[in-house]
């Protein structure tokens, strides 16, 4: 699986422009994606750009999103400088945030964090097969 990474800014800008970014990588690995599935990778691309850009990118840095994609899955990984790892929130039903890992783990095959040098980073698998998918253990 080649991987492409591409840096963004600190700003709202960034989460479209991740999306566009994870929609061209695929487009260019002519991997065979069906359109609900590349939804799925793109609201999950959305979720880790949106929490890099508000938890873990520091004001005038950037994050760093890797996407890879083959006939068999998709690969995104999304880096930035927070040391501190995210974590599953259980929030009430009429709580307006908390819910994007929640998203994250209901629609990747496998997802997960690991650190870097100078902090984290979160990144999800998708099976392109959905007959092989599993889970990331609770």
């Amino acid at each position: 699986m080649l991987t492409t990474s591409r840096r963004l800014t600190r700003s709202d800008a960034s989460v479209p422009a991740a999306r566009a970014f994870a929609r061209e990588v695929i487009d260019a690995a002519d991997a065979s994606i069906e359109e609900p599935v590349l939804d799925d990778v793109l609201l999950c691309v959305s979720e880790l750009a949106t929490n890099a850009v508000r938890h873990g990118v520091p004001v005038g840095g950037a994050l760093l999103i890797k996407v890879g994609a083959d006939e068999h899955r998709v690969r995104v990984e999304c880096h930035d400088a927070n040391r501190r790892r995210p974590r599953l929130r259980q929030p009430a039903d009429d709580d307006q945030i908390g819910r994007r890992l929640l998203l994250v783990e209901a629609i990747a095959s496998r997802w997960g964090t690991d650190e870097r040098p100078f902090g984290k980073y979160v990144w999800f698998e998708l099976d392109l097969k959905r007959g092989w998918t599993t889970r990331r253990p609770s």
